[in-house]
């Protein structure tokens, strides 16, 4: 299927062009850049700044922690509904459009979930290397509760992707087995 653009489909694309459009599973390795980069990013800043900065408190990261628990919840929410086929429009249902808010939803805090990982990791390096200092030390914690609840939140994003797809999607068999592959001809 190929996504119109604002003005309509463009009729230059071929349909093989429209499997470049479609919206896969969110892939790891990309999460994992987009944390190394926020870690690098994070740690020069803190390593120039860090005087400037005011203590962490430990409950600092914990607002992951809430919203990795929202997602947990919705993801077995929908997950029933999707394995008792309660989709659709009607009244009581998981009508389609909330079934595709909540896959971007689960995206963006994948994202989220990564850039809080990759910042407070690179946080939490530099607050090791500078372990003589006592504010260092009493930041410590504070970097890890942030860090572990970046790393819950990527986990709960995840999932909550995973249960928003549909239970015949012969794509989500290809994406398990061999994500980069392109989908087998029918």
């Amino acid at each position: 299927m190929t996504l119109p653009t604002p003005l309509g489909p463009d009729p230059s694309h071929s349909d093989d062009d429209g499997e470049r459009h479609k919206l896969g599973f969110t892939r790891i390795r990309d999460l994992v850049l987009v944390a190394v980069v926020a870690g690098v990013a994070l740690w020069i800043l803190i390593h120039y700044n860090y005087g400037a900065f005011p203590s962490l408190p430990w409950p600092s990261g914990i607002s992951l922690y809430v919203l990795a628990a929202l997602e947990g919840v919705i993801g077995f929410v929908v997950r029933k509904r999707v394995a008792e086929k309660e989709v659709g429009p009607a009244k009581g249902q998981l009508h389609p459009i909330n079934a595709a808010r909540l896959v971007a939803l689960a995206k963006a805090s994948a994202i989220l979930g990564a850039v809080a990982t990759g910042g407070w990791t690179g946080i939490l390096v530099f607050l090791l290397q500078n372990g003589i200092l006592e504010a260092a030390r009493a930041d410590r914690v504070g970097a890890i509760v942030g860090l572990v609840g970046g790393v819950v939140l990527v986990a709960a994003a995840l999932w909550l992707e995973h249960c928003c797809r549909a239970p015949d999607d012969p794509s989500a068999d290809n994406a398990e087995t061999a994500p980069d592959s392109p989908p087998a001809p029918a």
